[in-house]
């Protein structure tokens, strides 16, 4: 499990789209804070159904950076 600090754009040679996954999120306060956690599920091929696979958190100031990255990536979908 991770709570992002801060986001990076990075670059990549290899674009490569990953097998559909579910996630799951839940929001929750810790220590006054509140924090959005998303967890996603492995593949339909994976051994263990329904067992987290990757845990990320995110709290208000990653949620803000990461709402103008989705800004700026999808920006005829924010309005």
């Amino acid at each position: 499990m991770a709570l992002i600090a801060r986001f990076d754009e990075v670059t990549a040679e290899r674009q490569v789209v990953h097998e559909p996954v579910e996630c799951g999120w839940r929001a929750f306060t810790a220590e006054g804070e509140r924090i959005l956690q998303l967890d996603t599920y492995g593949s339909a091929e994976r051994k263990l159904q329904g067992k987290v696979s990757q845990s990320i958190q995110l709290d208000e100031k990653a949620a803000r950076e990461l709402a103008e990255i989705l800004t700026q990536t999808f920006p005829y979908v924010f309005r």
